[in-house]
């Protein structure tokens, strides 16, 4: 109990509760949309929908400030590769926040004159750049760890003192079977590339709609957004599994 409000009492705790819920109430509506005797419940999860969006785009509205600090601590990464992506994404999604607190104003009426389209496809951008950032990270690590893999197992003696050892000698006689044995071996030593890598890869999803890159529908988009939004509560609850800077 005490950790759950410890959880809840963090801003980003609330905001992935908020997106579990919000891309919950996405994909039980594209379920059951077609069914004539739910329609009262579809537009109850379509208005619950929007309410989520509506209060985090309030949630996130300082998180700029947040996205610049990050970005300042990110270009003392001694890594390039690391420095560089990260930086990029923090910048971008720095600018992406403003171009969500911009689309809050428009919301709640403070502003009603602003072009809702062109903000929401600038952050968009921002926010589909952010997440190309990061994959790319990812695979900068996937690969540094997959060199590092083979180069320990080309320094073996012998592949016959365990079973474990056996097996990637085994491997060895096809390479593409061997490339997926180790990325498997790879990401199930490290739980925290993992997550990071399914996070980022379901968050891709939905700018690739918006910009009509890769159209899919709203049922997945939701599905993809659950999975992220849960890997994300599991981060925020369990530090240890959150990819290291």
């Amino acid at each position: 109990m005490e950790g759950f409000v410890d959880f809840t009492n963090l801003s980003q705790g609330r905001d992935q509760l908020c997106r579990a819920t919000q891309y919950t109430c996405m994909l039980l509506s594209y379920v059951i949309e077609r069914k004539a005797e739910r329609e009262k419940l579809v537009m109850k999860l379509k208005q619950l929908e929007s309410s989520m969006s509506s209060g985090r785009k309030m949630f996130r509205l300082g998180n700029m400030v947040h996205s610049l600090v990050a970005a300042r601590k990110t270009t003392q990464l001694s890594d390039v590769v690391p420095r560089v992506c990260l930086t990029a994404s923090n910048l971008t999604r720095a600018l992406y926040f403003t171009c969500d607190a911009v689309l809050w104003l428009k919301s709640v009426g403070l502003h009603p004159h602003i072009d809702k389209l062109k903000w929401r496809n600038w952050a968009t951008k921002c926010y589909y750049f952010s997440i190309l950032m990061n994959l790319a990270r990812d695979w900068y690590e996937i690969s540094w760890r997959l060199e590092q893999a083979v180069q320990e197992e080309k320094t073996k003696e012998s592949f016959f003192w365990n079973n474990h050892n056996q097996e990637l000698n085994c491997v060895k006689c096809d390479s593409v079977h061997g490339v997926f044995f180790l990325l498997f071996q790879v990401l199930k030593s490290h739980p925290p590339l993992l997550l990071d890598l399914v996070k980022n890869l379901c968050d891709l999803l939905g700018p690739l709609d918006t910009l009509g890159i890769y159209k899919t529908n709203p049922g997945v988009i939701g599905f993809c957004g659950v999975l992220s939004s849960l890997v994300g509560i599991l981060t925020l609850a369990s530090p240890h599994l959150k990819l290291k800077q």
